[in-house]
């Protein structure tokens, strides 16, 4: 039998008449499931609260050797510092680890003590904000306090943020703060995205910026972390060369104005070992300071640039609940549900599947057929 005749049939055994008159015959069924949905849509989508989003984007220098980094390892060269070897290590923290980065306890603990001002002007930490300034959906207030009856945090009880020993409610909000706020590394360009989630819009923005700027000195700690310990240790080199030098100077003026007629051999043979004493700790002196000079132009050199593609920028618009789209999908699943259950009620289910199969491939009608 060819396809012609077996799409006819298939279109023959189905009555649409009959299907339009049964959906007529439960139309009092719409009339009751559509305004009921649309009154649930409506009450669920003005439950939910506003959120606002805040998106800031900066890219890092390349980890190759800058020009830049090239004049100041010249620098170094000169002074009698060997630069070049060191700064073509590899990174142990990659763009490619920035988003795991934020998502520490470190770091989620850090962003709690920031003061924070809401747009109508109330002032909190961010921590005090992200406890008690939350907006819910009613229907999860009910599992909120059944779960506080079973928490052995003591309301109202004050304990310090140790990032070590987190209680439970400090571990919720971290965790809820990570869900706020997220990283994308764009591993082409490495262009870092951050965007940050809030029902506020002035908070928004603010957390947007120091999550920006929190994250920019946590690369900067860790790329200078080693040239700023070597600084210290050349720092503290140079305190004691400089004070060593100064005591010999002083002990040598003094000596040789008290002894200025002395042409006794003793006196002459003090002033030759305290001038001797003089001339070593000026040369250390000397040499620690060109070595403070290098030290600090490693650290210049290992310190990071960025630069920010977009700032943070207090939203003017919402970006959700969307609202309408909510209602609109809701009414658009009750009228299909509802019909799907009006075809199964009359036996119109299994027809309409036969139709569809004649749109089948031509290799699987071919295997009906056999």
């Amino acid at each position: 039998m060819s396809e012609t005749n077996i799409m006819r049939e298939k279109r023959a055994s189905i009555d649409f008449r009959k299907l339009w008159a049964d959906i007529k015959k439960h139309r009092k069924l719409y009339y009751k499931v559509i305004p009921a949905v649309a009154v649930l849509a409506v009450v669920i989508s003005l439950s939910l609260p506003k959120y606002y989003n805040c998106t800031v984007m900066l890219a890092p220098e390349s980890t190759s050797v800058s020009p830049s980094s090239n004049s100041l390892s010249n620098i170094a060269n000169t002074l009698g510092i060997n630069l070049s070897s060191s700064s073509r290590n590899a990174d142990a923290i990659t763009p490619t680890l920035y988003p795991d980065l934020m998502k520490s306890v470190d770091f989620s603990t850090s962003l709690f003590p920031i003061k924070v001002t809401r747009s109508d002007g109330q002032e909190f930490t961010y921590y005090d904000y992200l406890a008690n300034e939350q907006k819910s959906p009613w229907w999860t207030l009910p599992m909120g306090w059944i779960s506080s009856l079973f928490s052995k945090d003591v309301d109202g009880e004050v304990k310090p943020i140790n990032p070590y020993r987190l209680t439970k409610r400090q571990t919720s909000i971290a965790k809820s703060l990570n869900k706020k706020i997220t990283c994308d590394v764009d591993k082409k360009n490495r262009a870092i995205t951050i965007k940050v989630t809030d029902q506020d819009a002035e908070i928004c923005a603010l957390i947007a910026d120091s999550v920006l700027v929190r994250l920019q000195q946590a690369i900067t700690n860790y790329r200078t972390k080693k040239a700023r310990v070597d600084l210290e240790y050349v720092q503290n080199l140079y305190d004691e060369a400089k004070t060593n030098y100064e005591k010999s100077s002083k002990e040598y003026a003094e000596y040789a104005d008290a002894n200025m007629r002395t042409f006794l051999e003793t006196s002459r043979q003090k002033r030759a070992e305290l001038e001797t004493n003089l001339q070593l700790s000026r040369n250390v002196y000397l040499q620690v300071a060109t070595q403070l000079q290098a030290a600090k132009a490693k650290v210049q050199e290992d310190t990071p640039a960025f630069t920010t593609i977009q700032s943070a920028t207090v939203p003017i618009y919402k970006a959700g609940p969307k609202r309408k789209q909510i209602c609109l999908v809701s009414l658009m699943l009750a009228f299909i549900f509802t019909t799907g259950y009006i075809l199964k009620k009359e036996n119109d289910i299994m027809p309409l599947l036969r139709l569809l199969s004649i749109f089948d491939g031509p290799e699987r009608r071919q295997s009906h057929e056999s």
